[in-house]
This record gives C-alpha cells, structure tokens and sequence, in this order.
C-alpha cells in the first residue's frame, strides 16, 4: 500500500540523537525514514519517543531494524500507522512555541504570542521544509547572527547553504539588508518554500544588491553560487557528514577574512568538523552550544604568498529529503 506511513518506538534521549547521527545507516533503509525524536516526560531523557515516517509502508524488516537499535524498545511492540491524505510534515511540525533567537522572533500563525519589544519577527509556517527557529541548531544559528551584529561585523556577500525555509537568510538580510544574498538547498520543495516565506516575509527574491537569489544545488555545487563568490559570510545549517564532505568546497567560495557559521552538528561531532575546517585554514572565533548542540563561527585565516588551491566538487552526497536534524 502507497501513502505515508508512521512507526512509533519508545527510546531515550541519547538513542533519539543516535539514530540521527548515523545518517548514513539511515539512508541504508528502503524506504528511508524521517525521524523526529519527541519527550514524552519533561525534562526526563529516559522517557522519549522516535517517529519514524515513511513514503510507502514499511517492512517488517525496516521496522525491525529501527527497533534493534533502540535498547529501550526490546519489550515493546512499535505502534504502525497509515497517515490520512496529509502531509505529515507539516503535522509533526504544528504547534510549535515562538522562539526568541537574540534579536529575532520566529512563529507561526496560529502561535504568534507577543513579539518582544525591539525583535525582528519572521512568520515561518510548519511546512514540507524543516528550520522554523524551533529546534536547538536554528536557535544557535540565529544568536551567532545577533552576536555578529552586536560585535559590528558587516558582510556584502552572504550565502546560506541548506536554507530549508530560509529563515537564517531572512535573519541575515535583516542585519544586512544592502548585502548580495544567496540561498541554496539539496531539495527543490525546500527553495520552493523558501520562495513563498520571503513574501511572506517582505524579503525580496532576484539577483540585485538587497535581494535574496535561490537556487537548488548539492552544497556549493551551482553557477550561481560560484559566480557570485567569493563570500564573507557563509551560513550551513546540515549534518555533519555533509559539513566535513563540503569543507574544501566551502573554503573555495569564501573571501579570506570570511566569517563561517556551522550548525546541525552534535557535541559528540564538533571536533571531527572543527579539523576538516582547519584543514582548509579556518579558525574557531565563537562557539556557542545550545543543549548538545554546538553552533561554530570559524573564520577563514589570510593566505600569505603562494598556495597551491584544493579542488572540489562542491557537492555532497546528502540525498534530497534529508531534513537534518529535526
């Protein structure tokens, strides 16, 4: 049977983030699932639970497999279900609280609440497209935008690779309102959500100065991203295989001196992306963790002399539909 299908799993706290670290395993399955990871007590890690959601009813064998890497679910029996005619989606997604990011204030509009006096609010519906300022790496992201405002940076030319709803390339247009803007994403539903926010959101879309250009692209890997490098300021909000995958890429798009914010990365993975970094001469300027998740502000150091230049693709072997790290 076709449609969408959802399988629920009791697990814990350090099993949901497990899961969503090893993507790799996850794309293995077939279908590949979608996980979203939600308490199920406050404030207890030991009492979570892992939705699996699937294009296609899954087998038993995915099923099993999803199970056997939860120990807390050994006893129990996952709980299948075929969704109505809806996109689940944007059902994970509805109710989500306002969030309040530094100077910025992101909602729905079913959940606006009182927007703090002096904030910049955004209105980001739930949607096919993950990054509504709810989850730890958005929030982490758009406070380093705020702290870089606050610390008189200015950037000209900004790009936000995997923009999803493209609401840090609200944010930045908003610190920056004159700068060239560039937002890209792995999935095309994602730039074409990000098209319908912007007018939403009074941020115009086109390839002049103070507009924000879109474009679907595997990481850095389009003309439009290269012709308009090289870059000050590069915002990635992803995983962190893709992060490591596109290092050489994205120091080839940045104008040395260039500020780089990465996010989507665990605690557990900060390390392993920090060294690809480096090896491509960046340098941790700011680091702030929102649970256990890490946002990084590295800049990209000045090359003095003569250095020969890496090669790079500029793609990454994230599949489409891989929203990260909700």
């Amino acid at each position: 049977m076709s449609g969408n299908w959802k399988v629920q799993f009791p697990c814990t706290r350090a099993e949901a983030e497990a899961i969503h670290e090893d993507d790799e395993w996850l794309a293995s399955l077939d279908p590949m699932p979608s996980i979203v990871a939600d308490e199920v007590e406050a404030f207890n890690d030991n009492k979570w639970q892992l939705n699996a959601y699937f294009a296609g009813k899954p087998s038993k064998a995915v099923i099993k497999a999803i199970k056997g890497r939860l120990s807390s679910a050994a006893n129990a029996k996952p709980v299948v279900e075929k969704l109505p005619d809806a996109d689940w989606v944007v059902m994970s997604q509805q109710g989500l609280e306002p969030v309040h990011a530094g100077r910025f204030y992101v909602h729905t509009s079913s959940n606006k609440g009182t927007v703090p006096d002096g904030a910049t609010p955004f209105l980001i519906e739930a949607s096919r497209a993950f990054g509504t300022g709810g989850h730890e790496t958005t929030s982490g992201c758009l406070m380093m935008l705020d702290a870089m405002k606050r610390a008189g940076k200015r950037f000209d030319v900004i790009a936000d690779i995997g923009t999803g709803t493209g609401l840090l390339a609200f944010a930045a247009h908003s610190l920056w309102p004159k700068a060239y803007l560039t937002a890209s994403d792995i999935d095309p539903v994602s730039v074409d959500v990000t098209a319908d926010n912007a007018r939403v959101n009074n941020v115009p879309c086109g390839v002049a100065q103070g507009q924000l250009a879109l474009c679907a692209a595997e990481g850095a890997a389009h003309p439009l991203i290269a012709s308009r490098a090289p870059y000050d300021l590069v915002t990635a909000n992803i995983l962190a295989g893709p992060l490591i995958e596109l290092a050489p890429s994205i120091a080839q798009i940045m104008d040395e001196g260039g500020a780089l914010i990465l996010a989507g990365l665990l605690n557990t993975q900060a390390e392993a992306v920090l060294l690809a970094y480096r090896r491509h001469g960046f340098r941790l300027q700011k680091r702030v963790d929102c649970g256990d998740w890490p946002c990084l502000w590295l800049v990209k150091r000045r090359v003095y002399g003569w250095k020969r230049p890496v090669r790079a693709n500029g793609r990454t072997s994230q599949p489409p539909g891989d929203f990260g790290t909700w």
